[in-house]
């Protein structure tokens, strides 16, 4: 039996559209995205640039809707909820991890990582005692009153990655992730992102780069908004 039968479905999509109006043409962003992604799978979405996978990265972290098709998060039909209902979904079940690290200049790497508590109504306290256990995590638990331009780039992502855990989400999303990294604190990141592969979270990861594609259980390659091939580990998928 594949090993994929016997675990969960968290993501289902089928036949997903994204369609762009300019003037009076139509672009198809995405052109009928039909996958499923399992619990506990690390899925690496790669693509040339214009290829559309930022655009299926932003339909399942719940940052935007598809024009048509069906995706089920966790057995609930999410494609046509409200913002607000987009906002929620996503604040409970998704932990984001950026590039650009998004991190505010003025506080704390503590405060930081409790941010999404405060949205989620924790009182101070424990949100701050919750942002010290994850940043112990990652390795940076003498670093909490540092700000973010106290902390190398790759120290910023640990911060960016403890902001994602803090509030226990099923599923880790990154997108380009290592993209303005040092290859120390390349390898650094990944080895947390595979650290957490190990322990059981589902993590969907958006590069350009093979190398770090190969890293994931799990490679999609999107061309002209559809995937043309679906890989395991290890393999080095050509992108151009």
């Amino acid at each position: 039996m594949n090993e994929n039968e016997t675990r969960r479905t968290v993501i289902r999509l089928r036949d997903i559209r994204k369609i762009y109006h300019i003037g009076d043409q139509e672009l198809a962003a995405l052109d009928g995205i039909t996958t499923d992604i399992h619990e506990g799978e690390f899925a690496a979405l790669m693509g040339p640039s214009g290829s559309g996978k930022s655009t299926l990265m932003n339909i399942l972290g719940c940052l935007d809707r598809p024009t048509s098709g069906s995706y089920e998060l966790d057995g609930r039909e999410v494609a046509h909820l409200s913002d607000d209902e987009l906002a929620k979904t996503r604040n409970v079940k998704i932990g984001f991890v950026f590039q650009n690290f998004n991190l505010l200049s003025r506080i704390s790497a503590l405060e930081n990582v409790a941010l999404p508590l405060v949205y989620a109504g924790v009182g101070r306290h424990e949100r701050l005692a919750r942002a010290q256990k994850v940043l112990e995590d990652v390795g940076l638990g003498d670093r909490a009153d540092h700000q973010p331009n106290e902390l190398s780039g790759g120290q910023r992502q640990r911060v960016a990655i403890a902001r994602a855990l803090v509030n226990n989400p099923s599923i880790i999303m990154a997108d380009e992730p290592t993209g303005n990294l040092d290859t120390k604190s390349t390898k650094e990141i990944m080895r947390i992102f595979e650290a957490m592969h190990e322990e059981g979270r589902t993590i969907i990861l958006v590069t350009h780069e093979p190398e770090i594609a190969a890293c994931a259980s799990r490679q999609l390659l999107v061309r002209d908004g559809k995937i043309t091939r679906d890989e395991g580990k290890g393999v080095v998928m050509d992108v151009v």
